[in-house]
């Protein structure tokens, strides 16, 4: 089955997330098909607790009409 889900990046305590296509065999961090946006929860500016997230809407509506399925973290962060 094909998955838009989130890969984890970044260093110790700081991560960030790629938003990725990949068959849900495959490991969080292992191989993926297509690189769809990203989401970073830590703000790089001083004092700002606002989230970074984005994606493309496009190549997300393509994978889901080839019938990806979405997990429920990237479900909640492209409503």
């Amino acid at each position: 089955m094909i998955k838009i889900r989130l890969s984890r990046k970044g260093i110790k305590k700081k991560p960030f997330y790629q938003i990725i296509v990949t068959d849900s065999r495959n490991p969080r961090d292992g191989r993926f098909i297509e690189k769809l946006g990203y989401f970073n929860p830590f703000n790089p500016k001083k004092n700002c607790k606002e989230k970074i997230i984005k994606f493309n809407k496009n190549r997300i509506d393509f994978w889901l009409s080839k019938g990806a399925v979405l997990s429920k973290r990237v479900h909640s962060l492209i409503k």
